[in-house]
């Protein structure tokens, strides 16, 4: 087939599905199709774009070198979710139909569960750009793979801390409506394990506006907790924090990755002393230094977290598994993802060998101070004090 018919079928593929074509026009037998369905608007957009942005970066050096392994350019097919578990799925479905080799899925885990529903079947990998739930290997199957610190990871290294830290009692802030905002849950469990108490428990809705009743309660509480544990993120953490000190409430508060964002640390001092989690931190001389410098000169502007890196490494995790399997077949890939250990990221070691698609890492905690986010410790948890997925 003729490269001008080639690049005809690429464009109307396009046109038909509105796909955004990263590289050339056209896709040849050689290529890997990777599809990439992700918010590009909606509540998810905050933290999927930073690490879509990240992924194209490591997509673009690849390719650049000759494609993945040297030898496999990379076509990159993009696909707006609208932060919608049912608009995934049939972005998904469509990126598919468009030959996608892998897949890229959204920083939670019911849109991507939804994605791999469809890719479990025809054994297409697939990568959460940074979703954390434990649950997603076990919902999907063995196509769906992690990148970022799972919330039991990031749960156990919080509440390792905790307890060096002194704090004996907690005050757990969970929601039903998604099961990354239950991290505390799994906090809870590592706290109690290493002599801590949890104390009592609240929840909230997704997106409510209004904290006063939950503020109320925990105003009110006859035994005040030494800390509040919730994995809330935009809207909803500003919200709270606003709330609950403008009643007054001092209680230090714990929170985890998805804080770690440019409107957060806008809120300045009403955040000091909050504690969450990252996957680094730029150490000067570092690895991730040196990325932060070159998405800088890339993109024209500073990363805003650590999800810029996470999509980064995860277009070279690809790239090393494709490079072991030398092959471009997805069931190769996958095989080679699920054995990957001690691949050298930016931000560490990451590995997958004996996990079940949730990969063993290090967890970087950070405390806003003057309103900047200030490095605190890097945790890797022992596997022991890692709890079981919910």
């Amino acid at each position: 087939m003729s490269d001008l018919l080639h690049a005809r079928r690429a464009l109307l593929t396009a046109a038909i599905f509105g796909i955004a074509v990263a590289g050339s026009a056209s896709a040849r037998a050689e290529d890997i199709i990777i599809g990439a369905a992700t918010a590009q608007t909606g509540g998810l957009a905050p933290f999927d774009q930073p690490a879509l942005a990240g992924f194209r970066m490591a997509i673009d050096e690849i390719n650049a070198k000759g494609g993945m392994a040297g030898k496999y350019p990379v076509k990159l097919l993009i696909k707006d979710t609208r932060s919608d578990t049912a608009q995934t799925a049939t972005v998904a479905q469509e990126l598919i139909d468009a030959g996608a080799r892998v897949m890229i899925t959204p920083c939670d885990a019911d849109p991507s569960i939804s994605a791999g529903q469809l890719t479990q079947p025809l054994g297409i990998p697939t990568i959460t750009l940074c979703g954390s739930a434990p649950v997603l290997p076990g919902a999907v199957g063995d196509v769906m793979f992690g990148s970022y610190p799972a919330d039991n990871i990031q749960a156990a290294a919080i509440a390792e801390f905790a307890i060096k830290e002194g704090k004996k009692s907690a005050y757990l802030l969970t929601s039903p409506d998604a099961t990354y905002l239950n991290l505390p849950e799994y906090f809870g469990q590592v706290f109690e394990k290493k002599g801590g108490k949890v104390t009592g428990r609240g929840t909230f809705t997704m997106n409510q506006p209004d904290f006063s009743a939950e503020v109320t309660k925990i105003k009110n509480l006859a035994e005040k907790p030494d800390v509040i544990m919730t994995s809330a993120y935009e809207p909803d953490f500003p919200a709270f924090i606003q709330q609950l000190r403008a009643a007054g409430v001092t209680i230090p508060v714990y929170g985890a990755d998805a804080i770690g964002t440019p409107t957060i640390k806008g809120l300045g001092s009403l955040v000091d002393g909050v504690i969450f989690t990252a996957a680094g931190y730029a150490l000067p001389g570092s690895k991730l230094e040196g990325f932060n410098d070159a998405f800088t000169k890339s993109a024209g502007h500073a990363p805003e977290s650590t999800y810029e890196v996470n999509g980064y490494e995860i277009g070279y995790i690809i790239d090393a598994a494709v490079t072991a399997a030398g092959s471009a077949d997805p069931a190769a890939i996958r095989t080679a993802i699920a054995g990957l250990k001690d691949f050298e990221g930016v931000t560490g070691k990451i590995t997958y060998a004996g996990t079940t698609g949730m990969p063993l890492r290090a967890v970087v905690l950070m405390r806003y101070e003057g309103g900047e986010p200030k490095y605190v410790d890097a945790v890797t948890p022992a596997a022991d004090d890692v709890p079981a997925p919910l």
